[in-house]
């Protein structure tokens, strides 16, 4: 509960600081725990007055804040006061604040704006205000908009002694001593903080608590400090993000359990219809102000056509907290793509002879699966590409593998769809042999391969295939793998390949999930389900997404008759 102040306590004020607004408000007379109408006009004030947006239609006009940015977040949290007995005067109530909500909500903005009342306009001599991130290029982000309002301002770009140092991503006031910086996780290399604020962009992009245990513990010499955190929604249950949200909604369903902490989250309930348009507002409170409600219905129609959409759409736009990975692929859709069944790889070999191919390899572990995928396009259009694939497996894993399908790869081998090698791990000299042997007499235009132990395998490959074949590595990395698996969805979507009706391909496309980048969820890459890792084997997708993404990123030019070795 709140201390209550003496008798004889001193008038709930800011005390003796410059004001940027007028009129003066007198001094608030209240006491006890309370929201002082002086802080609350003084914050609003200088959002209106001083500042002014930076982007789009609203660049250059009064930063006036929405009713529910000024009374559900920046006036509840700076207008709430408590007595302090160490200091002897009312302090902001709020120390920590947690704020989430969907994206393109100007969280941005918002975060940027008070930014600057805090170092401005809060009272504080000598005030240091940290803009907090994974890395510097999410530091900055925040530290920009500022900057661009410092500049575009009225008030503030004729303020002598603010200034701007662009190199070092610092906005000083000379007249007090105050200053704006950023500060990144990967960049920590001193305690050597005293922060007012600090304010923390995207807190489900770090990975430990380390950066804000590090500011957190560092605000004790300050007589109103404040840790505020503006984020989406994660997709990591064990995240150190998600263990602050657990923590805040308890204080949201209990004020008492934290005074201290200001949270402000807007979840749109888990059983609720995603493809309600009524339920979109609660996460996004902007929606028909700032947010156009004509991008999230795209972005529904989106999600409601490709499975893997879904998920994005319900953290970043819903504010849900999802799981790391979802589902990629609807199994209907890939057996519409089924074609003629060929009882074995390479069954019908004049569908492939003569015809322009891609080949996709994913090598995995000596002691895994590994995986070749054929991919020729039609020669006529309109008509359907064929794809066929080759997999290997060491003696020793056959087992495991055998149980994780009920059986099904003793069937596989003895079908010709998997073959066995020798030992406990894959020989890659002879499985190049045989590699080599089924490509020889096609025409390969390019062999993409994934990075991960592929160089000696390129090699070999070059030695037995000739050194005028194309040979291109790929990241297995959010980046190396999005266009490929993008592209694989397209075509799969499209009805424009036959997958034969390959069970080992089949059995991989049923269990693979696809895990976004935090910082950009439109990318992709795919990953074995979490909670049958061990059993389950995706090869037979990643060798695919490799051999289309190599034709549609490269196919339209000419043969190459040359060695390439490189990145896709």
């Amino acid at each position: 509960m709140p201390v209550q102040p003496p008798s004889t306590a001193p008038p709930c004020d800011f005390g003796d600081y410059e004001r940027f607004t007028q009129p003066w408000v007198p001094p608030c007379d209240q006491a006890g725990e309370h929201l002082c109408p002086a802080r609350a006009v003084e914050v609003d004030a200088f959002f209106s007055h001083v500042l002014v947006h930076t982007k789009g239609i609203y660049a250059r006009k009064p930063f006036t804040l929405t009713p529910w940015q000024r009374d559900e977040i920046i006036v509840p949290l700076i207008a709430n006061v408590t007595w302090s007995a160490q200091y002897r005067r009312y302090v902001r109530r709020y120390q920590q604040a947690w704020i989430e909500l969907g994206r393109k909500n100007g969280k941005s903005e918002l975060l940027a704006g008070l930014a600057l009342f805090l170092m401005l306009d809060d009272g504080e001599e000598g005030a240091q205000i940290y803009g907090a991130a994974r890395d510097r290029d999410q530091a900055r982000l925040i530290w920009d908009v500022a900057a661009r309002m410092v500049q575009l301002s009225p008030v503030l770009s004729a303020r002598r002694g603010l200034r701007i140092w662009r190199h070092e991503k610092r906005i000083g006031d000379e007249r007090h001593g105050s200053s704006y910086v950023t500060v990144a996780r990967d960049a920590l290399g001193n305690l050597g903080f005293d922060p007012h604020a600090v304010l923390f962009d995207e807190v489900i992009a770090q990975p430990d608590d380390r950066l804000w245990n590090t500011m957190r513990t560092a605000v004790g010499s300050r007589v109103q400090p404040l840790l505020a955190a503006a984020t989406t929604a994660g997709d990591d249950p064990s995240s150190f993000a998600a263990l602050e949200h657990s923590e805040c909604t308890r204080v949201a369903e209990d004020p008492n359990r934290a005074r201290h902490r200001f949270v402000y989250i807007r979840n749109t309930p888990v059983k609720a219809d995603p493809w309600d348009e009524s339920n979109w507002g609660h996460a996004n409170p902007a929606l028909g102000d700032f947010l156009s409600i004509d991008a999230l219905r795209q972005e529904a129609v989106e999600a409601r056509n490709d499975p893997t959409k879904e998920n994005a759409f319900r953290q970043f736009r819903l504010n849900q907290w999802v799981s790391q990975a979802v589902r990629w692929m609807p199994m209907v859709t890939y057996r519409s793509c089924t074609g003629d069944l060929w009882p074995r790889a390479d069954w019908n070999p004049h569908a492939l002879a003569g015809r322009d191919v891609w080949v996709g390899l994913d090598l995995s572990a000596q002691h895994d699966l590994t995986s070749m995928c054929v991919f020729a396009p039609s020669q006529k259009p309109g008509e359907p590409a064929d794809a066929a694939w080759w997999h290997w497996i060491p003696e020793d894993a056959l087992p495991a593998l055998s149980v994780a399908t009920s059986g099904q790869a003793e069937q596989w081998v003895r079908a010709g769809y998997l073959t066995v090698v020798d030992g406990a791990v894959i020989d890659y000299q002879k499985l190049c042999a045989q590699i080599a042997g089924i490509l020889a007499p096609l025409k390969v235009r390019e062999i993409c391969y994934d990075r991960w132990s592929g160089e000696y395998v390129r090699q070999e490959l070059l030695r037995l295939l000739g050194k005028r074949t194309v040979l291109v590595a790929n990241e297995p990395s959010f980046v190396g793998m999005t266009v490929p698996m993008r592209s694989l969805m397209d075509i799969t979507v499209d009805g424009g390949w036959h997958h034969h009706g390959n069970p080992v391909a089949a059995w991989c496309f049923d269990a693979v999930e696809v895990k976004r980048a935090v910082d950009n969820p439109d990318l992709i890459k795919p990953v074995k389900p979490a909670r049958t890792s061990a059993a389950r084997r995706i090869d037979a997708v990643v060798s695919a997404a490799l051999a289309v993404g190599a034709w549609k990123l490269r196919g339209q030019q000419p043969a190459v008759k040359r060695t390439a070795h490189g990145f896709s």
